[in-house]
């Protein structure tokens, strides 16, 4: 292997995941399992000093999926992201952008 490619892996081996990416990784995991289309799930976390936003936007058709009948859906979504993020020491946020 190339010495510099090899640099470059241990490199990205040596990044920190973040708590709230783990948090993020959990409700991707779980709108991803949930919609019709997954490829349009798209999930933007906004890290701020007391708390993290996790954004999750979804196809137009897929919201209602998301959201479920009376927002039982995505209460459950928050319910156990904030539920691992209190095991990792921080506080989230959801929100569905549509």
């Amino acid at each position: 292997m190339n010495a510099e490619l090899i640099e470059d892996t241990e490199a990205l081996n040596h990044i920190e995941e973040l708590p709230s990416d783990r948090v993020a990784d959990l409700v991707e995991y779980l709108v991803v399992n949930i919609v019709d289309d997954p490829a349009g799930v798209t999930l933007e976390v906004v890290d701020d000093e007391q708390s993290s936003t996790i954004e999750i936007t979804v196809s137009d058709t897929d919201t209602a999926k998301v959201i479920g009948r009376h927002g039982r859906t995505i209460q459950a979504i928050r319910t156990l992201a904030r539920a691992l993020a209190a095991r990792l020491g921080i506080s989230v946020d959801i929100e569905v952008l549509g």
